[in-house]
């Protein structure tokens, strides 16, 4: 089954967030937008959901902080108990003053590497993955906003048109 899009090209990231609002405010349904760089306040105007990857990072630092204190406890206390100084580690609380760097350096590990795989995984980004850029111009100096198209392309054409798109092209999408 195939669906058609329409891909309005813009030159410019003001006339891209005008367009982005007209096109939210007419109720049509925005598929995606590629730019070749990050545009301050696109996703709130594409009605995007704030992200809870902030939420992950916090949970896998916390992860982090324990297995990092796991860690210490097992291998300073109990397995191997060492007289450093003269001053022999007989509880993880006498000696946590000295862990405090190792545990903050394991809760910064593991949340950057965790946080990594998630966003990799979330986005859909696996290794030789190819690919999904529409136009190799969004790369370099465009940007393309992807709407689907139901029944109405004569009309889409038209309003992207009056839009300011420098370019308006219906594609078969599969």
């Amino acid at each position: 089954m195939s669906n058609k899009v329409i891909y309005a090209i813009y030159n410019d990231d003001d006339i891209l967030m005008d367009a982005v609002k007209k096109t939210r405010a007419a109720h049509h349904h925005i598929e995606e937008v590629f730019t070749p760089f990050p545009v301050h306040g696109l996703d709130k105007a594409m009605g995007i959901a704030p992200t809870r990857l902030a939420v992950c990072a916090f949970l896998y630092g916390c992860v982090g902080l324990a297995v990092g204190t796991a860690m210490m406890n097992y291998i300073m206390i109990q397995d191997w108990p060492q007289d450093i100084g003269g001053k022999p580690s007989f509880s993880y609380i006498e000696n946590m003053p000295a862990f405090v760097p190792i545990m903050f350096e394991l809760t910064v590990f593991f949340a950057a590497h965790l946080m990594v795989i998630t966003f990799y995984m979330r986005s859909k980004l696996w290794p030789f993955k190819d690919a999904e850029n529409p136009d190799v111009r969004t790369t370099d100096d465009h940007f393309l906003m992807e709407v689907a198209v139901n029944d109405n392309e004569e009309e889409l054409i038209s309003f992207f048109k009056s839009t300011g798109a420098v370019e308006v092209k219906v594609i078969d999408k599969h």
